[in-house]
């Protein structure tokens, strides 16, 4: 699977070992930054990541910052981006299985790493479930660009 990976300075060091992870994981990744643990502004990577995966460049990404929340909200500003901030294994379970989350979005201050880690296997290897939650997602692409 292709995935896009980025981070602002907070989420700087989780990604860097989200991203080991995944790459031993047979995932083929892009790391749209940052590439270090200095100040810089979540948007751009959150932009970054979310373009990858709007375009089809990209099949998931994962979004790390201090808490996930601005990330999440930026990457949501994409068409064709589902992007969830996940807490725990149950969330991240039921982002794909009902959501069809293409991306995920995890807070490096508000998780565990082990835990974080967790959140990113689960996440990745749920599978939508397809049913009723189809009709539901149509509904939210729907929303796209509406007023």
């Amino acid at each position: 699977m292709r995935i896009s990976i980025g981070g602002d300075h907070a989420g700087f060091e989780l990604k860097e070992r989200i991203k080991t992870v995944l790459e031993q994981g047979q995932h083929r990744v892009t790391d749209m930054g940052t590439f270090s643990a200095e100040s810089v502004d979540y948007p751009d990577y959150a932009a970054a990541v979310a373009r990858a995966v709007s375009s089809g460049e990209a099949d998931r990404g994962v979004l790390v910052c201090g808490t996930g929340i601005g990330m999440s909200i930026a990457a949501n500003k994409f068409a064709n981006v589902r992007a969830s901030l996940c807490h725990d294994v149950e969330t991240a379970r039921l982002s794909r299985q009902h959501n069809d989350a293409n991306v995920l979005a995890i807070g490096s201050r508000v998780l565990d790493p082990e835990l974080a880690l967790a959140v990113v296997q689960e996440w990745m290897g749920t599978t939508f479930e397809g049913g009723r939650h189809s009709r539901r997602l149509q509904k939210i692409t729907a929303l796209e660009g509406a007023d």
